[in-house]
């Protein structure tokens, strides 16, 4: 029993709170994960109902010491002050992480519903990132920001694993960026925005300058040696079926790959 408890200490799971776009449907909300690793959690993202999510889970939200925020998109960032207000009466210290712009308007969004009074016994600490930027999140996750064109804000992330020697990226809602795939290359595994198959972005071109559809997702990873592909952010204003979105990206790709439902528990292994 003693040792079944320390494997469970050493996995590494990501859990889903969400895995949709910027609109949710039935069985999808706005896409957000948590890093749950030796009893600590990390959480990506602040959409709505992150407590109801996170304890739905089985996991308690007073674990959860560090949020990184990829960009300060409404479903990406909204659920933060009830979050906050939720933990109001429990004493903590959340760090929060971004690009200056991120950090400067979570801030604020806080101060907007005055959760940084004395009262509100979980603090928020500000840490801002530049691009490229090196950081140590825990005693075994290391993070590097990576700059990404969706917004002005936004950011990706390059976590390592250290004790494990797993290495995670996650791409946040994204175009194809070639830096980001240059920094994929053979590593274990990618998340990745794969918002809607190719033909949506043929009918509507502008997306092309925020987001990645299938086919391209495919292609990329495939020439990156990415060893197992996550794709995530399922546009929920959009008609298609998963199948389409899985067919498209293995025209292309031949690594292992996990589409993620909401509430799943992935648990990363080794990639050979």
């Amino acid at each position: 029993m003693g040792l079944n408890l320390q494997i469970l200490k050493k996995m590494i799971e990501l859990c889903f709170l969400g895995t949709g776009g910027s609109v949710a449907t039935k069985e999808r909300d706005n896409t957000s994960f948590l890093i749950n690793h030796n009893e600590t959690l990390l959480l990506i993202d602040c959409p709505g109902s992150a407590i109801q999510k996170i304890k739905k889970l089985n996991l308690s939200p007073l674990k959860i010491k560090t949020i990184l925020v990829t960009h300060i998109h409404p479903d990406h960032v909204y659920g933060l002050p009830s979050f906050v207000h939720s933990l109001m009466l429990d004493e903590g210290l959340i760090s929060l992480y971004g690009s200056a712009e991120s950090v400067d308007f979570c801030r604020n969004l806080l101060d907007l519903f005055h959760l940084r009074d004395e009262k509100i016994k979980t603090r928020v600490d500000f840490i801002p990132l530049g691009p490229g930027q090196d950081f140590q999140l825990t005693e075994s996750i290391r993070c590097t920001s990576l700059k990404i064109p969706h917004s002005s804000s936004s950011l990706a992330y390059h976590f390592r694993f250290e004790g494990e020697k797993k290495e995670l990226i996650y791409s946040g809602d994204t175009p194809p960026d070639t830096l980001l795939f240059r920094d994929a290359e053979e590593k274990d595994y990618l998340v990745h925005d794969c918002s809607a198959p190719s033909r949506f972005f043929k009918m509507y071109p502008s997306l092309h300058e925020m987001h990645t559809h299938s086919l391209e997702l495919g292609s990329h990873s495939q020439r990156s040696g990415v060893k197992c592909l996550i794709p995530c952010h399922f546009f929920g204003e959009l008609e298609f079926s998963l199948s389409e979105i899985e067919n498209e990206i293995r025209k292309n790709y031949k690594g292992k790959m996990i589409i993620p439902k909401d509430y799943e528990k992935i648990i990363l292994l080794s990639q050979k």
